[in-house]
């Protein structure tokens, strides 16, 4: 099925046609996606460049953040070309991508959060341990299975929806998420379920395992020393932020489609616009400002050189 359907943008609660604004809103969203690449592409070059931060907790911090370009890129790029088309269309097949690359890459993230959580666990409470149990294998195996998990599940609802019959070609949003469901005729109760399964497993076990972490920190923090606790605060409370903000966004997007005719359409967009701009620029900023190693550089990179 490769059938063409307008996209409805829902703009301050109306619908406002894209060609009055259009090239407004293409320098704006062309602006926030080049700041995304430039902010997480510079924190990704001192990682890969400085050998001090060729750490694990290092490492995966540059995963998150190629994962947020990525994130980014998929859905980036075709709403810069809808806003220089007459027609905001995309096919079927496209959209149920756009989908799966998504959901898949937001699984990741959580994913990949839960890894940080777990190297910061090994390496507060059995710092002795640290340097056997996070090997380059060890990391290696976190990150393609971070990677991997949530794109082959996330596989299995985009390909039955790719059979499902359509009752609507307008797709009120932006990009192709869960309001892709809007679409189809029926949505049968399996794959409800399996939809739920796919949450718990890429989406809510991650959390209570980075929860679980953190609270096991916090107690060997607090029987340890001053020096402990400082260090437990500069590596875990950037990692919380990043959760926190993302699981809420993450939550409104899954509790939307459910209540689509009673959410107020100036919130969902608002939300819609953090979840695709915020977030993406939060991370660099979370990491590059409280992550101590990290700042350093970057305060080198932009201090202008001392000369004799």
């Amino acid at each position: 099925m490769d059938e063409g359907f307008n996209l409805t943008y829902v703009i301050l609660g109306g619908h406002v046609e894209v060609d009055k604004y259009r090239y407004l809103y293409f320098l704006i969203i062309l602006t926030v996606y080049l700041l995304i690449i430039i902010c997480n592409s510079t924190i990704v070059c001192l990682i890969w460049t400085h050998q001090n931060l060729h750490e694990p907790m290092y490492i995966f911090i540059a995963a998150l953040l190629i994962n947020s370009i990525l994130w980014s890129t998929v859905i980036y790029p075709k709403l810069l070309i809808d806003f220089l088309s007459e027609k905001q269309i995309i096919s079927y097949s496209a959209c149920i991508f756009q989908f799966h690359m998504f959901y898949s890459l937001g699984g990741s993230e959580f994913l990949l959060l839960a890894a940080m959580a777990y190297d910061r666990y090994v390496s507060i409470c059995k710092p002795l341990q640290y340097p056997t149990i996070m090997s380059n294998a060890t990391v290696s195996i976190l990150l393609i299975l971070a990677w991997t998990l949530p794109a082959s599940q996330v596989a299995v609802p985009a390909g039955l929806s790719a059979n499902k019959q359509l009752c609507s070609f307008t797709l009120r949003n932006i990009f192709c998420n869960n309001t892709l469901y809007k679409l189809q005729c029926t949505v049968s109760r399996a794959q409800i379920i399996h939809d739920m399964v796919i949450l718990l497993n890429v989406a809510l076990f991650p959390v209570l395992f980075i929860l679980f972490s953190y609270i096991c920190i916090l107690r060997i923090s607090y029987q340890s020393s001053k020096e402990v606790r400082k260090k437990a605060a500069q590596t875990c409370l950037p990692h919380l932020f990043v959760l926190i903000n993302f699981s809420c966004l993450c939550a409104f997007d899954v509790i939307t489609v459910q209540l689509d005719s009673d959410f107020p359409k100036t919130l969902r967009l608002i939300m819609v616009l953090q979840l695709i701009m915020y977030h993406p620029l939060f991370n660099p900023i979370m990491y590059g400002l409280k992550m101590k190693e990290i700042f350093k550089h970057l305060k080198r990179l932009f201090t202008p050189a001392k000369h004799c």
